[in-house]
């Protein structure tokens, strides 16, 4: 959500800023909130005015009663009064709020302009690729250890799942508790110190509101009978943990972070044959996710150091990548500046996304409400949320199977991992 104010006091600014996120006609959506905005601020004038009605009959009520007077038709202008009121106040803000929150945030100076991804700029490249004859994909590495199995997933709930047993599975397992056991590590400068948390999978529109997913993405989404929402990430319920909060801001004083392993469901609905192929993109996946909550002056820093925190997983995976800053057009909805890590992929040449890390201000604050307060102030402020992949187990699996294969289509264990797989340090198909 955006500051109402900006919009009121100034508009040119906020309308360049929406002119870097290439939307169309600003023009015509600023005068458009503008005029919401009277609307609904017409509509608390309404309501004052009928609240100081009600008042003074309620303040005639006794009088009457004393004086023997009918005072059946004062309660009945009085319940009406309310009803209005009522109705006047479940819409109060509505208007403009319900064309805020289909609207991006705001960039960071920083962010380059540009249309896609093709704008988006190149920050680092770490490691080197494997020389690796003839590689093959994960899909036929997996398939031919006998150990990982698309048609059976079919099967059981169509495409875009898949089931992994034996050592794949051990190694999913693996690489995740080896995420974690990173991430809440002892704080150091520059890694560690999250908090590890299990999280509700199922969360209601408030959660999903609040970090940006609804209104505009419920496409993207599973719902349930039952009114609830699964998951496309634990960012939704980490970061809603400090929803309709006021953090007292010496809990601010070192950011609070947080983490959790959870499966997360996504549609895809917009990915119409799109990596309809193997692991890359299916509808469960497993995450390990990185949540920071913090005061806005530290936000920028600790952006850089979450970023740092899921390059050092691939670091010690031994694994070929490389950092991107996204541009204007590629940046998204709820984020002010997202940094990408890519991972190499032998068998596509080329390098895929593996991790997302967000700075988002106080864009996802003000829809759930969370702020805090400083020392010896009268007014809150809302805190700032970055969100992070830490990183995409799946995806992680599918890097490591393609990276370390070998010629006879086992696959070597990064060093890393092996005390985490009970020492085995080649997967190989059984005779």
């Amino acid at each position: 959500m955006h500051d109402k104010e900006l919009i009121r006091k100034n508009p040119e600014t906020f309308a360049a800023a929406l002119k870097r996120r290439n939307i169309a006609d600003v023009e015509a959506l600023i005068a458009d909130l503008q005029k919401r905005d009277e609307e609904d601020r017409g509509g608390k004038t309404k309501v004052q005015a009928l609240q100081a009605k009600a008042n003074e009959i309620a303040k005639t009520i006794p009088t009457a009663k004393k004086e023997g007077r009918d005072i059946a038709p004062l309660l009945a202008e009085g319940k009406a009064l309310k009803e209005q009121i009522a109705a006047l106040e479940s819409g109060e803000g509505g208007l403009l709020d319900e064309a805020l929150a289909r609207i991006p945030n705001i960039l960071a100076d920083d962010v380059p302009n540009g249309a896609d991804e093709e704008s988006n700029v190149e920050v680092r490249v770490v490691g080197t690729k494997p020389a690796i004859a003839d590689a093959k994909d994960h899909v036929a590495l997996g398939e031919a250890l006998g150990l990982m199995d698309f048609e059976a997933a079919a099967k059981i709930s169509g495409a875009r799942f898949v089931v992994t047993r034996g050592a794949l599975a051990r190694l999913e397992r693996a690489l995740a508790a080896f995420m974690l056991d990173i991430h809440t590590a002892s704080a150091t400068e520059t890694l560690g110190g999250y908090t590890e948390h299990q999280v509700p999978y199922l969360v209601k529109d408030n959660a999903l509101f609040g970090t940006g997913q609804l209104p505009k993405f419920a496409e993207d989404l599973f719902k349930t009978t039952l009114d609830h929402w699964l998951i496309p990430t634990a960012e939704v319920s980490l970061t809603n943990l400090v929803a309709d909060s006021i953090l007292d801001e010496s809990q601010l004083a070192t950011p609070m972070r947080l983490t959790a392993h959870t499966p997360c469901f996504r549609s895809e609905a917009g990915s119409a044959g799109r990596d309809t192929r193997g692991m890359i993109r299916q509808h469960q996946f497993s995450k390990v996710e990185l949540v920071s909550i913090t005061r806005p002056e530290d936000s920028a820093a600790e952006h850089e150091r979450m970023l740092g925190c899921a390059e050092e997983v691939l670091k010690r995976l031994n694994l070929h990548y490389r950092v991107m800053l996204l541009c204007a057009g590629d940046t998204g909805f709820g984020a002010r500046k997202t940094y990408d890590l890519e991972v190499w992929l032998p068998a596509q040449n080329t390098f895929r996304e593996i991790s997302s890390c967000s700075n988002c201000g106080d864009f996802q604050a003000r829809r759930m409400k969370a702020r805090f307060k400083r020392k010896d102030a009268k007014e809150t402020e809302f805190v700032h949320t970055l969100n992070g992949s830490g990183l995409a187990v799946g995806r992680t699996l599918v890097a490591i199977l393609e990276n370390y294969q070998q010629p006879d289509g086992s696959i070597k264990i990064p060093d890393a991992l092996v005390p985490y797989m009970g020492g085995l340090k080649v997967i190989a198909r059984d005779a």
